[in-house]
């Protein structure tokens, strides 16, 4: 017979009275929400409506989940076995992160008990709706995947039997659900081009969200081993963990070219040292979730050593953390007109949030086979070339330069961040007359270069196009040219005879009517030889 592990009063610790102390001030500002409302517990503001509870409960929460369909694809349909003994640890990680991710917008909603609405009143044009029902089926769909550890644990074995031959179909479904609302988490911000920052704003901001989250599910499954390692006294499997820190390097590279390249296809790649508070924080963002772990992932002492490994890999963490926490709030401030700090009672909750997810994590671990021993005796250490094995190596044995590169990524984020909000306070400006939000300031004070067009054979000479002759300086609007698929850039050649005359692009303006007809002189805009 099987019988339940006997339950004892756990022991009191200082971590656990800090928990006790998170959930009580979360059980207050959740009082608080529900019955006096968001006004009366938050900082938010009709023109600045997502807040912490977005930011990071939601953008953050689904992006450290990422581990689950990572590790899950890796093993059920790249059939790479070896990652088996990490696959439970993840799902429940991702299990959990969505629930909570569910239960923090039910924080954040107006009316939250009309959160079924989406599910049965179909609106195929948004992209919340897309979203909203994918984490609804993936959360599902992680419920499924997670329950063989329930099932295993009450010895039911004809249920086990079905859901093994049914789990690859899970995983697949899985997998393509995370990639589509992953993604989807950026396209939210599509529709905004003039509000946030051209700092995070990017016709490319799908495939940052859904890259980063790959790279976070990496790293997020090695700190998450690692962690258990120190408080379950699990087994740390470095010779899975080493592979997932060099598929995190690859991608942190191709994530860091495809932002190069587009930042100079866009103009702007002198925005990041303008002095300004996006400017600053970006380049924290970049210093301590990009370049600090890409050195350290590329030592390779430092990626075999678990306390090198690990530092690395949070780092990572933090640096997704930043972006979606940058892109959520600091990007939008300016165009807000609203300088946006959290209320206490909005960190209670997102931390009590987090608290929740720890406690009920060692629960799992502690009443349900999350860590199998059969699965778990098949790991086995990589050795350091130098000799010794890796597991249990503290800090101390680090190389220097791995300690120096940390050091330097912490007080450098740090410094760029308080000169950031240094510059804060004069970050937003008054609404614009006519009531809508103005477009970010940083664009006003940050012109792209003039663009000189080649000469057409049947042209008097080139033109040299100014934005500064074109756009008010006051209040910039890309929209207005860029929106509806005109594009003046990335020209090497002469265009077609008449092309730059029609509507779409010089003649849409010049038509006589806006502006001087582009049939009436060719001298203002081309140069004569």
């Amino acid at each position: 017979m099987n019988r339940m592990p006997k339950l004892e009063v756990p022991r009191f610790t200082f971590w656990r009275g800090v928990l006790l102390v998170i959930l009580a001030l979360g059980a207050y500002a959740t009082v608080l929400r529900f019955f006096r409302g968001l006004a009366a517990s938050t900082n938010l503001a009709d023109s600045f409506p997502w807040g912490l509870w977005i930011g990071f409960d939601v953008l953050c929460g689904v992006a450290l989940a990422a581990g689950g369909f990572t590790i899950s694809a890796t093993v059920y349909i790249f059939n790479l076995e070896k990652f088996r003994p990490i696959v439970r640890p993840a799902i429940l990680t991702a299990f959990l992160g969505y629930c909570l991710v569910i239960v923090a917008l039910m924080f954040d909603l107006g009316r939250p008990w009309n959160i079924w609405h989406p599910l049965v009143m179909w609106n195929p044009h948004s992209v919340m709706f897309e979203v909203g029902w994918c984490v609804t089926l993936y959360t599902t769909v992680l419920a499924l995947e997670f329950s063989p550890i329930v099932f295993e644990r009450f010895k039911m074995t004809k249920t086990l039997h079905v859901l093994h031959v049914i789990m690859p179909i899970l995983v697949v479904l899985g997998v393509l659900l995370s990639t589509l609302h992953q993604s989807s988490l950026g396209s939210f911000y599509l529709i905004v081009p003039t509000k946030l920052h051209p700092l995070w704003y990017s016709p490319l901001i799908p495939l940052y969200f859904f890259l980063t989250a790959l790279t976070l599910g990496c790293t997020m499954t090695i700190v998450e081993s690692f962690l258990s390692r120190r408080a379950f006294g699990k087994s740390l499997e470095m010779e899975l963990l080493v592979p997932l820190g060099r598929v995190a390097l690859l991608l942190l590279a191709l994530t860091s070219v495809i932002r190069f390249a587009d930042f100079r296809h866009r103009g702007i790649l002198a925005l990041p040292f303008q002095a300004t508070y996006e400017s600053r924080l970006w380049l924290a963002e970049m210093l301590i979730g990009v370049l600090a772990p890409a050195v350290l992932l590329a030592i390779p002492r430092v990626l075999k050593h678990p306390t090198g490994l690990f530092l690395a890999a949070l780092l990572v963490v933090l640096g997704v953390v930043m972006n979606r926490m940058n892109v959520s709030i600091t990007g939008m401030e300016r165009s807000s007109g609203h300088i946006y700090v959290p209320a206490l009672t909005e960190v209670f909750v997102t931390l009590s949030v987090v608290g929740a997810g720890f406690l009920i994590f060692a629960l799992a671990v502690n009443f349900l086979p999350v860590f199998p021993e059969h699965e778990m005796k098949e790991a086995r250490p990589i050795v350091v070339p130098e000799g010794g094995n890796v597991v249990g190596q503290p800090i101390r044995t680090l190389p220097v330069p791995a300690l120096v590169v940390v050091a330097l990524a912490f007080f450098g984020a740090v410094a760029l961040g308080a000169d950031g909000v240094r510059r804060r306070e004069v970050a937003p400006g008054p609404p614009a007359p006519d009531g809508k939000p103005p477009v970010a300031a940083a664009l006003a004070s940050f012109q792209p270069k003039d663009v000189v067009f080649p000469q057409a054979p049947d042209s008097p000479g080139p033109v040299t196009f100014s934005h500064s002759r074109h756009v008010d300086a006051s209040a910039p609007d890309c929209v207005g040219c860029h929106g509806d698929g005109t594009s003046f850039l990335g020209r090497t050649t002469a265009p077609p005879a008449g092309q730059m005359h029609d509507a779409k692009h010089c003649g849409g303006c010049h038509d006589g009517s806006a502006a001087f007809a582009i049939d009436a002189d060719c001298s203002p805009c081309h140069k004569g030889q």
